[in-house]
């Protein structure tokens, strides 16, 4: 049904068709009988494919990027069309508009977005009512920012405020300081600050645990434009401070291979298919970086399940996808958990994670034959 929806949502604005999509959706889980046709179509077509990852077990690998359920209008639905994890927002504490529209932009041509949203959200206080009245459905991450009038050196108090909010309705809580369109957000991926916050979240998180009975881990969402030297520190910070994983990666800055598009040159991070080698490239290097310390959640340019299974080889534990679903259509996830069965049968090993643990050997000893 996709292909023939598809012409008449990229005839509207960007912006605009997420928006009514989402409405859509919204609206069409609350007839009778059509969460169930979702199912029929997503979650009943999506193969068993289980994880165990950061002390939580996913159904299968797949994951909702966020980004695309900004408000958590929608969170009972992504479990329906046959996700395995669905993560919501970014939400910052206070609401905010964001940046002036047009703010999204598509380039079919390289099956690419550029976005400059700029953190526009609810506030807490809404996307706290949406989770909870419209029900959910399996895993549910909750990405966090800073509102943009919070400067860089006061961010760490609006990511406690979030922590606090959402920690008794999260599964894991995403620490987002990655994307390019708030100012000054990317500088607390430098050494010094970075290592700070990561212990001032670290040691909320222990006291939420013992006031909830129930630890939610902390995932930390990095960019793709970081130099090898500045991944390798994160790292280890990331190990010294127990942070439970690491996402990589946001969209990037960089306009590298993009066809002549009157869009491609428009302010702000890029998703999609070009965003591929870069993302890879962040997800391998941590993982040599890591050792097998802390999970990893690829995300980045994933249409299919070839370019899903090279995400996990290289070190990801799991991986997310925003712009194929844009361009392909929900039918994706099936179809990408369905070709990772594939290359489970197609092993000989009993579960997916030693399918991937079996394949990243075999390319260990490859490189050094």
């Amino acid at each position: 049904m996709y292909p023939w929806l598809r012409p008449l949502l990229f005839a509207l604005d960007a912006e605009r068709s997420h928006n009514f999509t989402l409405g859509l959706l919204h609206a069409a889980v609350r007839i009778p009988g059509m969460k169930a046709a979702m199912r029929c179509t997503g979650s009943s077509r999506t193969a068993d494919l289980p994880v165990e990852a950061m002390g939580l077990h996913f159904a299968n690998p797949v994951g909702l990027a966020a980004g695309l359920d900004k408000e958590a209008c929608c969170a009972g639905v992504w479990h329906a069309l046959g996700f395995g994890f669905a993560e919501l927002g970014t939400v910052t504490p206070l609401p905010q508009p964001g940046n002036p529209r047009p703010r999204l932009f598509r380039l079919p041509a390289d099956e690419a977005l550029i976005n400059r949203m700029g953190f526009n959200s609810g506030g807490l206080s809404e996307f706290l009512t949406n989770l909870t009245r419209g029900g959910r459905h399996g895993i549910i991450g909750i990405n966090l920012g800073k509102n943009k009038d919070t400067s860089v050196e006061r961010a760490t108090e609006d990511y406690l405020i979030g922590l606090r909010a959402v920690y008794a309705h999260a599964d894991y809580i995403t620490v987002n300081i990655s994307s390019p369109n708030t100012p000054g957000l990317r500088t607390l991926q430098d050494e010094a600050p970075l290592a700070a916050m990561l212990a001032t979240l670290k040691a909320e998180q222990a006291a939420l645990a013992i006031v909830h009975q129930r630890r939610v881990p902390l995932v930390l969402k990095i960019a793709p434009d970081l130099a090898d030297e500045a991944i390798d520190a994160i790292a280890r910070l990331v190990i010294q401070h127990r942070f439970d994983g690491v996402m990589a990666t946001n969209t990037t800055l960089a306009r590298d291979g993009l066809r002549n598009h009157p869009h491609a040159q428009e302010v702000g991070g890029l998703s999609g298919q070009p965003l591929r080698r870069a993302a890879h490239h962040v997800v391998a290097r941590l993982y040599q970086s890591l050792r097998g310390h802390t999970p990893i959640i690829g995300v980045g340019g994933i249409f299919s399940a070839e370019d899903a299974w090279e995400r996990l080889v290289a070190g990801a534990d799991l991986v997310q996808i925003y712009s194929s679903l844009i361009y392909r259509g929900p039918g994706v996830v099936p179809a990408i958990v369905a070709g990772l069965a594939d290359k489970l049968r197609e092993s000989g090993q009993p579960t997916l994670q030693q399918a991937i643990a079996q394949a990243r050997l075999s390319k260990k000893s490859d490189a050094h034959a």
